[in-house]
C-alpha cells in the first residue's frame, strides 16, 4: 500500500503535457497535424520532439510536415531545435513556403542578420521568393543600420514585380518608417494601388514613432471614414500626447465611445497616457480606477503618470496596489519606480524597489540597472550605484552614461573621464548625452585640453552634431579656469544661436571671476532672454556688490521688483526615521529650534577654533554688521544642526537643498565632518557634495 502511494505522483503526467501515441498508433495524417498544434498551443518542447522523433521513425518527413515543425519549434522557444530541423532535412531547402518559415521565424526572434544570410542561400539555391518571404524579410530590415538592406529588397520588388501586393507593400513602409524615413515610407504609400486600414495604421504609427505628431493626426482624420480600430485610436492618442492637443484627444475619446473601443485595454491605456501627459492627472487617474480589466502596461501607463505629473510620492502607492491585485511588475515598472525615488532622493523607497528587481530577475535587464545607478547616485549612495554598474553584464551605452554622470555629479570628474575612457576602449559607442557628462567633468576638473579633444571627437569621430546642452559645457569649461575672453569670441563663434544656458555659463563664470564688464554685458543679455528668471538678477546683483558698486546693485534689485520677479527661497530637507523636515532660512517653527540653535553656536565655536573665517560676500540684502550672523541662519546649516541632534553617532547626514550651496556653507561642512566624524552629502540643485574627513568630494572646485 505504501509503494503504491509512492509510486502515484511518479506516473502522474504534467497538466501542460499530451500523451504522445506509438508511431503505429497514427490513424490519419490529421491526427499527426492536431498533436503538432497541441504541442505548439501548450508550448512544451518535450512533446514537440517526441513527435518529431516518431515522424523520423515513420519517415513522414513531408514539407508539410517540416513546415509544421519548424512552427512548433519557433512557438515553444526553442530557435536552434527550428534551425537543426531546417539543416538536416534533405528536402527542406527545397521548398520556397520552407526558407519562408524559417525567415520568418529569424525575424521574430530579432536575428535580422541570420534571416537576410538565409534569404540570401535561398535566393543562391535558385528558389526565387514570392510575396510572403519579401513580408517576411522586410520586418528583419526594420532597424535604422540595415536601411541599406531594407532598400535592396526593395529593388528586389520592383524585380519581380511584387511591389503591387498590398500586404508587401505595407511591410515596406513600415520597415522605413521603422527606419525613421519617412519620407520614403510615404513615397511608397502614395503609390500603393490599394490600400487597407493596415497600411493607414502603418502611416500613423510610423508618424508618431519619428515625432511627426501633426502628420498623424492629419492621417488619422482620413482613416475615419474607414472605421478605425484600437491601433488607429492608441496611436492618434498617442500624437495628441505628443503635442499636448487635449481638445483633439477629448474629441477622440467620445468617437472611442461612441464606437463602444472605451472597454479595450489598449485603448484605455493610451487614453489614460494622453490625459496624464495633457495635464489632466486627476482625469487619467478616475478613467483608471473606473476600468475594468488591468493589465500591466495599464499599470506602468498610470506609474510613468504619476512621474510625468510630478507626483512622485503616489508613484509607490500604485506599486503596492499593483502588488496587491497580483500584477507582477516588469522591467517598465521598475524602472519608472527607480525614476520617481531618484527624482525626490527617496532612498529607502529605491532599496525596496532594488529588492524586488532581485527577487524578480530584472537585473539582467539593462534599462532597469542604469536606473538603479542613477537612483541611488541622485540618493547620495555613490558606492551603491558603482556597486550596481560593476554588477551589470554588458553594459550598454544607457548603463555606462548613467554611471558617468554619477561620478561627476559627485565631484568624482577624474573618475567620469577614466570611465569614459574605459567605455570607448569596451567598444561602446557614445551618446549625446554621454558627451554632456563627459564635457562637465572636463569643465569641474579644469581639463581644457581633454574637453576640446572630447567635443571635436563628436563631429569628427561619433558624426554626433554639438548641442546647446555641449556649448554650455565648452563655455564654463573656459569660464572657471578664467578665461573669459576667450570664452566669449567661442559663444561668438557658435554655428548655432546660443540660448540662456550658454550665456548663464559666462555669467557664472564673470561672478567667480569677478568681470564687471562681460558680466553686465551678459547679463543685458539674458534679461532679453529670460526676464522671469531671478538668478540671473541675483548674480548681476551680486558681482556689483562685491566690487562695491552698491548703488547699481540696489537698481538691479529694483528692476526685479519692477518686474515682479522674486528670487527663490532657499530651504533644506533632511529625513529622519521615514519622515522628511523642512527649515527655510532663519527658520524657527522647529519644535526643537532650541536646540538647533545651540548645537549651531556650539559648531561656531568649534570651527572658529580651527581657523573658520566667515566668508560675509555669501551674505545677501542684510543689514550693514550682521553679515555672519546671516550667514548662520542658512537653511542647510539649520538641517545639518538637526541632523547633527537626531541622528545616531556616526550614521551619514544627508541633506537636500533647492538652491546651489553657498561657499560659506561649504567651509562650514568641511569642519563638520571632521569636527563631528561623519559623512556629510548635501545635494543642491546642480552636484552632490560629500563632506569626509575635512575635505570634499568635489575639491573646492565647483
Amino acid at each position: 500500500m505504501i509503494i503504491t502511494k509512492l509510486a502515484l505522483p511518479i506516473t502522474r503526467r504534467r497538466s501542460n503535457q499530451i500523451r504522445v501515441p506509438k508511431f503505429h498508433q497514427f490513424a490519419s495524417v490529421s491526427d499527426l497535424k492536431n498533436l503538432l498544434n497541441k504541442a505548439a498551443k501548450v508550448k512544451n518542447l518535450k512533446n514537440a520532439t517526441q513527435i518529431h522523433s516518431q515522424i523520423v521513425t515513420t519517415n513522414n518527413t513531408s514539407l508539410a510536415n517540416i513546415n509544421t515543425l519548424l512552427l512548433v519549434y519557433a512557438k515553444c522557444g526553442s530557435l536552434n531545435h527550428a534551425l537543426l530541423l531546417f539543416a538536416t532535412t534533405r528536402r527542406a531547402s527545397t521548398s520556397v513556403v520552407t526558407w519562408t518559415t524559417l525567415i520568418t521565424q529569424l525575424s521574430h526572434f530579432n536575428k535580422p542578420f541570420q534571416a537576410l544570410t538565409s534569404f540570401n542561400q535561398m535566393r543562391t539555391t535558385g528558389i526565387y521568393p514570392n510575396q510572403f518571404t519579401f513580408s517576411a524579410i522586410l520586418p528583419a530590415c526594420a532597424h535604422p543600420t540595415l536601411l541599406s538592406q531594407g532598400q535592396q529588397i526593395h529593388a528586389l520588388l520592383h524585380k519581380h514585380a511584387f511591389h503591387t501586393d498590398t500586404f508587401v507593400a505595407t511591410a515596406l513602409l513600415h520597415m522605413y518608417a521603422t527606419c525613421g524615413s519617412m519620407f520614403f515610407a510615404e513615397k511608397v504609400f502614395v503609390q500603393m494601388a490599394h490600400r487597407n486600414l493596415v497600411s493607414w495604421n502603418s502611416m500613423i504609427v510610423g508618424f508618431v514613432k519619428n515625432k511627426l505628431y501633426g502628420r498623424a493626426i492629419g492621417f488619422f482624420r482620413e482613416v475615419l471614414s474607414l472605421d478605425p480600430d484600437q491601433v488607429s485610436f492608441s496611436s492618434v492618442l498617442s500624437a495628441c500626447a505628443g503635442l499636448v492637443q487635449l481638445g483633439f484627444g477629448k474629441q477622440v475619446h467620445g468617437s472611442i465611445v461612441k464606437r463602444g473601443l472605451v472597454g479595450l485595454v489598449y485603448v484605455k491605456n493610451s487614453l489614460v497616457d494622453m490625459y496624464c501627459k495633457c495635464g489632466l492627472f486627476e482625469d487619467a487617474t478616475k478613467l483608471f480606477r473606473g476600468a475594468g480589466d488591468r493589465d500591466v502596461v495599464t499599470w506602468n501607463v498610470m506609474i510613468m503618470g504619476c512621474v510625468h505629473s510630478q507626483n512622485f510620492e503616489q508613484t509607490y502607492t500604485f506599486f503596492q496596489d499593483m502588488i496587491r491585485e497580483g500584477v507582477e511588475p516588469d522591467e517598465a515598472s521598475c524602472s519608472s519606480l527607480l525614476h520617481a525615488s531618484a527624482s525626490i532622493a527617496a532612498l529607502a523607497q529605491g532599496t525596496l524597489i532594488h529588492c524586488h528587481v532581485l527577487k524578480t530577475g530584472h537585473m539582467k535587464n539593462a534599462r532597469v540597472s542604469s536606473s538603479l545607478v542613477t537612483m541611488y547616485g541622485k540618493c547620495g549612495s555613490f558606492f551603491d550605484a558603482y556597486g550596481v554598474f560593476r554588477e551589470t553584464k554588458d553594459c550598454n551605452v544607457v548603463c555606462w552614461t548613467a554611471m558617468i554622470t554619477v561620478c561627476h555629479q559627485h565631484g568624482c570628474a577624474n573618475e567620469a573621464i577614466e570611465l569614459f575612457e574605459e567605455m570607448l576602449k569596451e567598444g561602446v559607442v557614445p551618446e549625446y548625452i554621454t558627451f554632456v557628462s563627459v564635457l562637465s567633468a572636463c569643465s569641474h576638473t579644469g581639463k581644457v585640453d581633454d574637453g576640446f579633444k572630447y567635443f571635436n571627437s563628436m563631429a569628427n569621430v561619433h558624426s554626433i552634431e554639438p548641442g546647446l546642452e555641449h556649448y554650455a559645457c565648452m563655455v564654463d569649461l573656459l569660464g572657471r579656469v578664467g578665461r573669459l575672453e576667450e570664452a566669449r569670441r567661442f559663444i561668438e563663434s557658435m554655428p548655432i544661436e546660443p540660448d540662456s544656458s550658454v550665456w548663464g555659463a559666462l555669467l557664472g563664470a564673470c561672478g567667480k571671476h569677478g568681470n564687471v564688464e562681460i558680466g553686465r554685458e551678459v547679463a543685458e543679455r539674458l534679461l532679453d532672454l529670460e526676464p522671469d528668471n531671478p538668478g540671473n538678477y541675483v548674480l548681476l546683483a551680486n558681482i556689483y556688490s562685491r566690487h562695491g558698486r552698491l548703488e547699481e546693485a540696489d537698481e538691479v534689485r529694483r528692476l526685479m521688483g519692477i518686474n515682479g520677479v522674486r528670487k527663490e527661497t532657499g530651504c533644506s530637507w533632511i529625513d529622519v526615521k521615514n519622515r522628511t523636515f523642512v527649515f527655510n532660512v532663519n527658520d524657527r517653527s522647529h519644535s526643537r529650534t532650541q536646540e538647533i540653535y545651540e548645537m549651531l553656536q556650539k559648531l561656531k565655536e568649534l570651527i572658529k577654533k580651527r581657523g573658520y573665517v566667515a566668508e560675509t560676500q555669501f551674505a545677501t540684502n542684510i543689514v550693514e554688521g550682521s553679515e555672519e550672523q546671516s550667514l548662520w541662519c542658512h537653511s542647510e546649516k539649520l538641517a545639518l544642526a538637526f541632523g547633527l541632534l537626531v541622528l545616531p553617532p556616526g550614521s551619514p547626514v544627508r541633506i537636500k537643498k533647492n538652491l546651489r550651496t553657498c561657499g560659506d556653507c561649504h567651509t562650514v561642512m568641511k569642519f563638520a565632518s571632521e569636527i563631528f566624524q561623519r559623512e556629510i552629502l548635501v545635494r543642491d540643485i546642480n552636484r552632490f557634495h560629500r563632506f569626509t574627513k575635512g575635505s570634499c568630494s568635489c575639491r573646492d572646485y565647483w
